[in-house]
C-alpha cells in the first residue's frame, strides 16, 4: 500500500466538509436576495417534502426580492407556508401563480448573530478536515509499523498530506471571508 492511496482516499471526505460549508453559508440571509435563500428549504408537496428548486423556477428580481415560479399552482401554498416555517425575517407577496420574496434588510443584531454562525460553520469544516488528516496520519504510520510504507515514504505522506489539508482550509477561508464581506458590506 502507498502513502499516497491513504490520502487520495480521504479527499472525497474533505471536499464534502467544503461542499457543507458552503451549502450552509449560502443559505444565511445577508440582507441581498438570492436563490439560495430559498432554493433548499423543504416544501410538502403532495405528502411529500421536497426543495423548492424542485417545485419552482427561482430568479432574482432586484437586490431585495426573489421570484417564485411554481411549476404547477397547487404548489403555491407548500411552498408559502415552508418558506414562513424555514426562513423566517422574509416577506412574501402572493401575486398570481408566482410568488414575490421580500429580503428585508439586516439588523445590526442578526448581523452579529450570522457572523457567529459563520465562525461555527467554519469551525465545524475545519475540524472534519482535522479528523481525517488525523485518521490518514494514523493509517500511514500503521502502515509503516507492518512495513508495508518505508519509513522515508511515511513523511513524505505526512508532508503531502498537510498539503492537502492547507489547500481545503484555504477553501473553507475563502468562503468564510467571502461571506464575513457579505454580512458586513
Amino acid at each position: 500500500m502507498l502513502y499516497e492511496d491513504i490520502i487520495k482516499s480521504i479527499e472525497p471526505e474533505l471536499e464534502k466538509a467544503v461542499d457543507f460549508a458552503q451549502k450552509k453559508l449560502a443559505s444565511l440571509r445577508t440582507g441581498r436576495a438570492t436563490p439560495a435563500l430559498v432554493e433548499d428549504i423543504k416544501a410538502d408537496c403532495f405528502g411529500q417534502m421536497l426543495p423548492i428548486k424542485q417545485l419552482a423556477a427561482i430568479s432574482v428580481l432586484s437586490a431585495k426580492q426573489l421570484l417564485i415560479q411554481p411549476w404547477d399552482k397547487s404548489y403555491i401554498e407548500g411552498i408559502e407556508q415552508a418558506i414562513m416555517r424555514e426562513a423566517s425575517g422574509l416577506s412574501l407577496i402572493p401575486e398570481g401563480s408566482n410568488i414575490i420574496v421580500n429580503v428585508p434588510p439586516m439588523s445590526e443584531e442578526l448581523r452579529k448573530e450570522l457572523i457567529k454562525v459563520v465562525a461555527q460553520t467554519e469551525d465545524g469544516a475545519k475540524k472534519t478536515i482535522r479528523k481525517f488528516r488525523d485518521e490518514a496520519w494514523s493509517e500511514i504510520q500503521e502502515k509503516t509499523r507492518e512495513g508495508l510504507i518505508r519509513e522515508d515514504d511515511k513523511y513524505k505522506g505526512k508532508d503531502k498530506l498537510q498539503e492537502l489539508v492547507d489547500k481545503y482550509n484555504k477553501k473553507i477561508d475563502e468562503i468564510v471571508d467571502r461571506k464575513k464581506a457579505e454580512l458586513q458590506g
